[in-house]
C-alpha cells in the first residue's frame, strides 16, 4: 500500500458546507480547533481512515455511505443538534474521559446532546455520560436501552431468548458505568444469537426503558 494522504481540519470554523471525506487513498483528520456548523460531512471511509479529535460539530448532518465500525472518536468530538445517517456498528458517542490514558486527553471533550439517529441503523452502539432525553433514537428494528445499568436487574427478570439473555441482558451490569443508552439492531444481534427479531420484540414490548 502506498502512502495515505493527510487530509487535516483544524484550528478553523465553516459553516454552511459540504464535506466529502470518501477518497480511500486519504486520512482525515477532524482536530483541534475545528468548528462545523450547518454541515454536511459525507463519510464513505473506513474508520481507520477517519480521525476525530476535540472537533465541535453544530447542527451538522453526517452522511454515512458504507458502514462506520468500532469508531471511538466520536468520543472525543462534541455534537451539538447534529443528525446521523447510514449505518454504524460497535461506535460509542458522548461523554467518556476515561477512555483514554492520560496520554489521549482529548477524551476528556467529548460531548453529545439534541442529536438525531432516526435515519440511522445503530448495532451495539453506546452512548455515554448523556442525557437520552435530549437524543431521538432509530425506531425498530433497532432498540435502545435506556439507563442499562440501573435497569439490568429488571431487564435480568424477564424470559429473553436463551442466548441473547445470557450474552447481552445478563451482562448489562458490567457496562461501563457512564453507559446511558445501548442501542442494538435486531435482526443482526438475532442472527448472531440464534433468535428472531419477533421474539426479541415480544420481551421488547414489556419494558418502558426500551424504546423501538
Amino acid at each position: 500500500m502506498g502512502w495515505l494522504e493527510n487530509v487535516i481540519f483544524k484550528n478553523q470554523e465553516i459553516a454552511n458546507e459540504r464535506l466529502e471525506l470518501t477518497d480511500k487513498n486519504s486520512l482525515y483528520s477532524l482536530s483541534t480547533g475545528l468548528t462545523l456548523r450547518h454541515c454536511t460531512v459525507v463519510l464513505k471511509v473506513p474508520a481507520s481512515r477517519l480521525v476525530i479529535k476535540q472537533a465541535t460539530f453544530i447542527d451538522c448532518t453526517f452522511e454515512v455511505k458504507q458502514e462506520l465500525k468500532n469508531h471511538q472518536c466520536w468520543l472525543s468530538a462534541s455534537l451539538k443538534g447534529c443528525r446521523f445517517k447510514g449505518r454504524f456498528s460497535g461506535c460509542d458517542f458522548g461523554h467518556w474521559p476515561e477512555y483514554g490514558s492520560d496520554s489521549a486527553p482529548w477524551y476528556q471533550h467529548g460531548s453529545i446532546q439534541d442529536c438525531d439517529f432516526t435515519e440511522a441503523r445503530l448495532d451495539g452502539c453506546r452512548f455515554m455520560g448523556c442525557d437520552p432525553a435530549t437524543l431521538r433514537f432509530p425506531k425498530w428494528p433497532c432498540f435502545t436501552f435506556i439507563d442499562p445499568i440501573g435497569r439490568a436487574a429488571e431487564l435480568r427478570g424477564a424470559r429473553w431468548p436463551e442466548l441473547f439473555g445470557g450474552v447481552v441482558v445478563d451482562k448489562l451490569h458490567n457496562q461501563p458505568p457512564r453507559t446511558s443508552a445501548l442501542t442494538e439492531h435486531a435482526p443482526t444481534v438475532a442472527r448472531q444469537l440464534d433468535t428472531t427479531p419477533e421474539e426479541l420484540k415480544a420481551v421488547i414490548e414489556k419494558f418502558d426503558c426500551i424504546l423501538y
